[in-house]
């Protein structure tokens, strides 16, 4: 894919010369060796999809550095490609532009789909002082809405990237209506004057079906996403050791977490690790390839989500996709990705979350059939209808027409 892959979708924009990318966090986390996350994936589709004739902007030891022109599309391959040889090209691009630098171009339109570095005073200094259109990606409002799940100090952060979006943005683009309105609301109480505004849907990457099945046998569930306390892995863990200890082992499903450990997790980490009850019926795997998702999500008897908080939630919709049922937290923003599709759940109801998994572990559970049914109507937003939409947002931007 990579620099190929850039060029041949690109081509059918027509390029966007005044396109500068900030790539800090993918450069950055690309060097640390992890991998992509949600935010990540979606900066990701936009090098994807805009970054033939863009520029790519790298924040260093305080220096704006661009690079430009065929330099950029090897640093946009390498971030599209795999890690190693990927590596050695971001740093030796960047270290060559950061020894050079030449010249931001005034006026070019910033692109930040990744809230790097908007909690910095000096990154609203700097786009003033460089004369640039920035378009932000706001991805969700959690460290306000719900700081209790974040680490501290971050609600103070993220308000923080949201006065530089909405004292800096030429235009802001938000996954969600639910995105939007927390967005909205923030601004009224604080009497800010937004900038045009768009909502645009993420897109889902379609996963490949496997060509074999998982070595699991028995009926299993999977939990996808980084492992953090929003997302209530720990009252799944606590509801499986419940059904083991008060059920016989062989009629308890088994259960697959699949996603990176992240922050403030220890009560987690301690019962997938200490714990002997759940030996044998609950598998991590946190370093896992788009080939092993999809056998793994494929042959599930569903996706549980039963997060008390979510922006978007792309698990859902790439399970939906794949044809697997979900049963998740009932979040507005879950409907709005999902409709009337999974079957939603109080994310605090421990009994009916145990019902319900028990029910569509059974080979004829009728709920689950019934999801089935439901699935076959199933359309998921995908890129190409998200980019229409950023498109139009970013011609009538252009043109400064009302956006």
């Amino acid at each position: 894919m990579a620099e190929a892959e850039i060029m041949r979708r690109g081509a059918s924009e027509g390029g966007r010369r005044d396109l500068l990318f900030d790539v800090t966090r993918l450069a950055g986390r690309l060097l640390e060796g992890k991998r992509p996350t949600g935010i990540d994936r979606v900066s990701l589709a936009y090098l994807r999809h805009f970054g033939t004739g863009a520029m790519a902007l790298v924040r260093h030891r305080g220096r704006w550095v661009q690079i430009r022109e065929q330099a950029a599309m090897r640093l946009f391959g390498a971030l599209l490609g795999e890690p190693g040889a990927a590596a050695r090209v971001v740093r030796t691009l960047v270290a060559q532009h950061f020894l050079a630098p030449r010249r931001i171009r005034p006026g070019s339109m910033l692109f930040n789909t990744g809230h790097s570095g908007l909690d910095e005073v000096s990154y609203g200094a700097m786009v003033q002082r460089f004369g640039l259109r920035p378009v932000y990606f706001l991805h969700d409002l959690i460290p306000i809405t719900h700081p209790e799940y974040c680490r501290p100090g971050e609600t103070a952060r993220h308000e923080m990237r949201l006065a530089t979006m909405i004292e800096t943005g030429a235009g802001l683009a938000v996954n969600s209506e639910v995105t939007a309105r927390d967005l909205a609301r923030y601004a009224e109480g604080r009497n800010l004057r937004m900038p045009p505004l768009v909502v645009a849907p993420l897109g889902t990457e379609p996963l490949k079906l496997p060509a074999a099945a998982p070595q699991e046998t028995a009926p299993y569930f999977v939990m996808l996403g980084t492992i953090e306390p929003r997302k209530n892995h720990l009252a799944m863990l606590h509801l499986w050791r419940r059904m083991l200890e008060t059920t016989r082992a062989e009629t308890v499903p088994s259960l697959v977490i699949i996603g990176q450990r992240g922050w403030e997790c220890e009560q987690v980490i301690d019962l997938l690790e200490r714990c002997v009850v759940l030996r044998g019926k609950v598998r991590e795997l946190n370093g896992c390839d788009d080939d092993t998702l999809a056998t793994w999500l494929a042959g599930a008897r569903a996706l549980l989500f039963p997060s008390f908080v979510e922006g978007f939630g792309m698990p859902l919709a790439e399970a939906l996709a794949l044809g697997v049922p979900a049963i998740a937290s009932d979040l507005p923003v879950f409907r709005e990705v999902a409709g009337d599709i999974p079957d939603y759940l109080d994310p605090l109801d421990g009994p009916a979350w145990q019902r319900l998994i028990l029910d569509y572990a059974m080979p004829d559970s009728a709920a689950r059939g019934a999801q089935m049914t439901r699935l076959r109507h199933y359309a998921a937003p995908d890129w190409a209808g998200h980019f229409r939409i950023v498109g139009d947002f970013l011609d009538r931007l252009g043109t400064g027409q009302p956006a």
